[in-house]
C-alpha cells in the first residue's frame, strides 16, 4: 500500500439525492471521521435537492473541487453510483475513488448488469422485466403464468434493497411493482431461490492480488420469514451477520471466484461488493453487484475487513492510493 502524502487534499463527498441519503451520511461520517486521524478532509455534502456545500456553506462545485486534489465518493444510489457524480468529476479533472462513469452507471442497471453476468458464466435468477409504459397488468399476468411463486419486486436501478417485495399473487406483484416504479422507470421481476444469503466484498492490488476477495459473510434473518431489505440492512437486531460465514469450503471458493468475476467483467474499479444466493441444491447464484457499498458502522464491507485483520483506515487509505495512481 503506497503512504497518501500528509498535505492532500481529500473530498469527502456525500449525502445526495437519493433514496439512500441517510445511508450516505453516515457512510461519509465514517469516512470523515476516519480520515481525519492521518489528514484533513473537506466535508462535502450534496443536499437532497442537489445542493452543494463545503464544511457547512453552500457552494457551486465549480468553487469547491478545484481545492481538491482527491474526492471519496461515499454517495449511494442515484447520482453519486449511477455515473452522473463521475461525469462531473471528470469534467473538473479531479481524481476520485470507485468506479468510472460507464462502468458505474452500467453497474447500478440491475437488467444490463444481468446480461452481462450471463454472458460471462455467472449464475443469476431467471428474471423478467416490467417498464413503466408496458400494460402492467398483461405483463404481470404473463409473469405468473411463468414464474414459479413467490417472486422477488424490485426497482432496475436502485440499491440497498429499497423498494424490494417477495410476493405470490397477482395482485401483491401488480402493487409491488407499481411501489418499486416509484424509484425508477424499470421492474425487475426476479425468481424466489431459497438458500443461504451472502455477500462477498473485493478490492484490488492487495496482498499480491489485483483482485483480492475477502471473506463471504453469511447472513441470517432472525424471522425467517423475512429477507434481507433495507430496514433489516439498517436495524439493530433483525439479522445475524457471519463473517466468515458458515460456508462449505467449496461454497466459500465460489462466492470469492464469482465476485472476483462480477467486478472484472463489470470493469469496475478499486472495489465492490456483490451479493449472493447460495442455494444447497443449485449452487451460488448472483444477485447483484454494488460499486460503492455502504460504510456505516452497521455496514458488511467494515466487517469484512475487520475480518481478514484490515483497517477502515488501511483501506480507505489504499483505495485513495488507488484514486491518485489511476
Amino acid at each position: 500500500m503506497q503512504t497518501l502524502p500528509n498535505n492532500l487534499r481529500i473530498g469527502v463527498i456525500r449525502g445526495g439525492p437519493s433514496a439512500e441519503y441517510d445511508v450516505s451520511l453516515k457512510s461519509g461520517a465514517n469516512v470523515l471521521k476516519t480520515l481525519s486521524e492521518t489528514h484533513r478532509p473537506l466535508d462535502i455534502f450534496i443536499s437532497k435537492d442537489g445542493t452543494w456545500h463545503v464544511q457547512g456553506i453552500v457552494r457551486s462545485p465549480e468553487r469547491i473541487l478545484p481545492h481538491v486534489d482527491v474526492v471519496f465518493n461515499a454517495l449511494h444510489g442515484a447520482f453519486g453510483e449511477d455515473g452522473k457524480l463521475q461525469k462531473i468529476l471528470d469534467h473538473h479533472g479531479v481524481k476520485y475513488t470507485g468506479s468510472n462513469s460507464y462502468s458505474s452507471a452500467i453497474c447500478m442497471n440491475k437488467v444490463l448488469s444481468k446480461e452481462i453476468f450471463i454472458k460471462h458464466g455467472l449464475k443469476t435468477p431467471h428474471y423478467a422485466v416490467i417498464k413503466r409504459n408496458d400494460d402492467i397488468a398483461e405483463k404481470v399476468r404473463e409473469i405468473f403464468k411463468t414464474f414459479v411463486m413467490p417472486v422477488i419486486v424490485k426497482p432496475a436501478g436502485s440499491g440497498s434493497s429499497i423498494g424490494v417485495s417477495v410476493v405470490r399473487t397477482i395482485p401483491e406483484i401488480i402493487d409491488a411493482a407499481r411501489s418499486a416504479f416509484k424509484h425508477g422507470t424499470s421492474v425487475l421481476v426476479e425468481e424466489f431461490i431459497k438458500g443461504k444469503e451472502a455477500t462477498c466484498a473485493v478490492m484490488e492490488d492487495w496482498r499480491g492480488q489485483p483482485v483480492y476477495a475477502l471473506l463471504p459473510v453469511e447472513i441470517r434473518m432472525k424471522n425467517e420469514d423475512k429477507f434481507f431489505d433495507y430496514d433489516s440492512k439498517y436495524s439493530d437486531g433483525a439479522c445475524e451477520e457471519i463473517c466468515p460465514g458458515k460456508f462449505l469450503k467449496d461454497e466459500k471458493n465460489v462466492l470469492e471466484e464469482c465476485a472476483r468475476k462480477a467486478h472484472e467483467s463489470l470493469q469496475l474499479s478499486h472495489y465492490s461488493r456483490s451479493d449472493f444466493i447460495v442455494s444447497p441444491n443449485r449452487g451460488v447464484y448472483i444477485l447483484e453487484t454494488n460499486s460503492l457499498p455502504g460504510l456505516t458502522d452497521e455496514s458488511l464491507l467494515p466487517k469484512s475487513l475487520s475480518a481478514v485483520g484490515i483497517s477502515t483506515r488501511d483501506f480507505l487509505h489504499h483505495v485513495l492510493s488507488l484514486a491518485m495512481s489511476g
